[in-house]
C-alpha cells in the first residue's frame, strides 16, 4: 500500500479553513443524461497541482491522487508543487508553469483522449493561491488554459480550495467539461492546516475513488463525507461542493473504470 494511502485512512478531519484569510451557493448544474463513456486509461493525461506549501496536506493530496492514477493504468502524469523538493518529480508551480502545464495538457502525438486537472491549494474568491509567484491563479487564466490544451476534449477540473466554486463560471461550463470544486464560492472548505495530512475534501475524494465508476458517482460519493464529516465537526458554515457535468460526459467514466 503507498505510503500517502495509508496516511489517507488513518487522517482525522480537522476544521481549519483552506484560505489565505454568504449567500447561498449556485443551484449544482447537471445535463441530462449520456451513455456511459469508457476512455482507455493510457489516453488520458493528468496535471496534478499543489499550490501551496504551508500544509503538507496538499502535497499528500497530489502524491496521492498520482498513485491512485498510476495505479488504473494512467501514464502522462505532470506534476506542479510550491515546493517540489518534497513531492517526487514535481516542477515548481509558478503560475507561468501552470498555466504551460495546462496549455499542454491534451497534446498527444495520436490525438484524442481525455485531460484531467487537480488543484489543490489555498484559495480566494479572486482565484487558486500559488506559493511559488506569490499570486493568484484566476478563473479566466485557468479557462484559457484548459480551452487552449484540451479544446473539445473530455475535460475534468477538480478544485480544492476556499471559494474555489468561483471557478464554476458561464464560459466554463462546456459540453465537454466536468468541474467539481470543494467549496461554493463564497464558502470555505476545511483541513488544511500545519498537522493536517489531507483536506477534508481530498481525504474524501480519494476514499471515494475506490467505489466509483463514473465522475458523476465519484462527486456524489464526495460531496455526501464532505457532508457528514463537517456536521461531526460542528463547521459554522458547510463548505457546499459545486458540480457541474457537461452533456457529452455525463457518463464519462473513471480511467481503468
Amino acid at each position: 500500500m503507498p505510503r500517502h494511502l495509508a496516511l489517507l485512512l488513518a487522517f482525522a478531519c480537522t476544521t481549519t479553513a483552506c484560505v489565505p484569510s454568504e449567500t447561498p451557493p449556485a443551484t449544482v448544474a447537471i445535463a441530462p443524461s449520456a451513455p456511459d463513456a469508457s476512455i482507455p486509461a493510457a489516453r488520458w493525461r493528468a496535471v496534478l497541482i499543489a499550490g501551496d506549501s504551508s500544509s503538507p496536506a496538499f502535497n499528500n493530496g497530489v502524491e496521492t491522487m498520482r498513485d491512485r492514477l498510476q495505479s488504473e493504468g494512467v501514464r502522462d502524469i505532470r506534476v506542479l508543487a510550491a515546493d517540489p523538493a518534497n513531492l517526487a518529480s514535481a516542477e515548481v508551480a509558478s503560475a507561468s508553469n501552470v498555466r504551460r502545464a495546462l496549455q499542454s495538457l491534451g497534446v498527444t502525438p495520436q490525438g484524442g483522449g481525455a485531460c484531467f486537472a487537480f488543484l489543490t491549494s489555498h484559495g480566494e474568491q479572486s482565484g487558486f493561491f500559488l506559493r511559488a509567484s506569490r499570486t493568484l491563479l484566476p478563473p479566466s487564466s485557468l479557462e484559457q488554459a484548459l480551452d487552449a490544451g484540451c479544446g473539445l476534449l473530455p475535460t475534468v477540473l477538480i478544485v480544492s480550495a476556499c471559494h474555489s466554486g468561483t471557478f464554476l463560471t458561464a464560459q466554463s461550463q462546456k459540453p465537454t467539461r466536468i468541474i467539481f470544486t470543494a467549496a461554493a464560492t463564497e464558502r470555505t472548505s476545511f483541513g488544511c492546516g500545519a498537522n493536517d495530512e489531507y483536506t477534508n475534501f481530498d481525504r474524501c475524494l480519494l476514499q471515494s475513488l475506490d467505489g466509483a465508476v463514473t465522475w458523476r458517482e465519484l462527486a456524489a460519493t464526495t460531496r455526501s463525507c464532505v457532508e457528514a464529516s463537517e456536521r461531526r465537526l460542528n463547521v459554522r458554515q458547510a463548505s457546499l461542493p459545486q458540480l457541474f457535468v457537461g452533456a457529452s460526459v455525463a457518463g464519462l467514466r473513471l480511467p481503468g473504470r
